[in-house]
């Protein structure tokens, strides 16, 4: 864009987009779709600031509409992706659903052939602009994968590795969450993905049923749970030999566990018959990966009851790749004992709680009015299950 275009956008960067969008006679330099491009990056740019931001550091950097920037990779979980492709014997690359290019821009640092694939003309428009500033090498096709996929690789399968991120909205606009429903089709793709590929890579949802996605996509695909900050942002499915990682990205440390749904099968973990000193919550990624056996038997630790994913020990396990309470008080029986034990621990103040409820009766919110506790993070109070029967313990967040 024009200087004057990137002076306004400087000045008014940190602005209320809804309250700019007001002001449209101020700026009469700029024509209406100048303006409406100018609401864009200001919205872009807040949107993305924290999720990635190397690129928003960029100057000139471009912003696609609202709903691509929030269905976007995060930069961590980008570069990932890109580490673990960098591993592959692989030179040509192509995601074929470029959408933004995050994912593309990258998996191109590693990788010499990269083609970005998308149906959208503005989106294509925005993503050669950034890729110029960053990585000019990477191709770009305005086209559908389909279209893309009837003239690609016809010799070069051994060596190139097919990426795609299907949308997860039916035409109507609605979420869909079975693989058959998300657009491309990646199920009735795969043979020809096989076909042009050694290599797939497919990006699946958070809410995937894992289960029922390994059941349509058959054997042969490692599958990689990837959580940001114990949030699950996305499911991998990549060519492998079966096993699963759990990964959750925290700060500048990565919290790992890897395993195969075999050994959760058939491992077999201790039962607490009481609380111990200290209470563990694996992190959302081992959660969703379904591994409640194996990190109960890799850390040494009690899990509370079978569907209450909760554990305990006495010596504490600060490697433990979770939340981590120190235990208060085991097992509180009603408010009145709550409030009584609390009373001889902070005598001068009345300390406030963040209620957390697992495999238990009650929902947070009920638990906090029957106790009658004040909202705050002093302290936790954790309602759920040990040797099937309702339990209430009072925890000080340790990690």
């Amino acid at each position: 864009m024009d200087t004057l275009f990137q002076q306004i956008l400087c000045q008014h960067l940190h602005d209320d987009v809804q309250q700019l969008a007001l002001q449209r006679n101020r700026y009469p330099q700029l024509s209406d779709a100048d303006f409406r491009f100018l609401l864009q990056q200001i919205d872009g740019w807040q949107r993305t600031k924290s999720k990635l931001p190397t690129l928003s550091q960029i100057p000139n950097w471009q912003y696609p509409v609202r709903l691509s920037c929030e269905q976007c990779s995060s930069e961590a979980t980008a570069k990932y992706k890109a580490l673990l492709i960098s591993q592959l014997p692989i030179n040509t690359f192509a995601d074929l659903t470029g959408g933004y290019g995050i994912d593309t821009l990258y998996i191109s640092e590693h990788i010499p052939t990269v083609h970005y694939v998308e149906r959208n003309n503005e989106l294509c428009a925005i993503a050669q602009h950034n890729f110029a500033l960053q990585h000019p090498h990477i191709q770009v096709h305005n086209t559908t994968a389909e279209s893309f996929l009837d003239s690609a690789f016809s010799s070069a399968a051994e060596t190139t590795l097919i990426y795609m991120d299907p949308a997860r909205r039916s035409s109507s606009g609605s979420k869909v969450f079975r693989l058959e429903d998300c657009e491309p089709n990646i199920v009735e793709l795969l043979p020809t993905l096989r076909l042009k590929s050694r290599y797939q890579c497919f990006k699946l949802s958070p809410m995937i049923d894992i289960t029922a996605a390994s059941q349509v996509l058959g054997t042969g695909w490692d599958i990689h749970i990837i959580a940001v900050q114990n949030e699950v942002k996305e499911v991998l499915f990549i060519n492998g030999k079966g096993n699963m990682r759990a990964v959750n990205l925290v700060a500048n440390r990565c919290e790992r566990l890897d395993f195969t749904p075999e050994l959760e099968k058939v491992a077999i973990c201790t039962y607490a018959q009481g609380i111990c000193n200290y209470l563990y919550e694996p992190n959302a990624a081992i959660i969703k990966s379904g591994a409640f056996k194996l990190v109960a038997n890799k850390y040494q630790i009690q899990k509370l009851d079978i569907n209450t994913h909760l554990y305990t020990s006495d010596k504490i396990i600060s490697d433990f790749p979770g939340r981590i309470w120190q235990v208060i008080a085991p097992d509180i029986k009603d408010a009145k004992a709550l409030h009584q034990h609390m009373a001889s621990i902070t005598p001068n103040k009345s300390p406030k709680y963040s209620v957390l409820t697992r495999n238990y009766p009650l929902t947070p919110e009920q638990l906090r009015k029957k106790l009658k506790l004040q909202d705050g993070d002093d302290f936790y109070l954790i309602g759920a299950r040990l040797k099937n029967q309702p339990i209430r313990i009072i925890g000080k967040r340790v990690k």
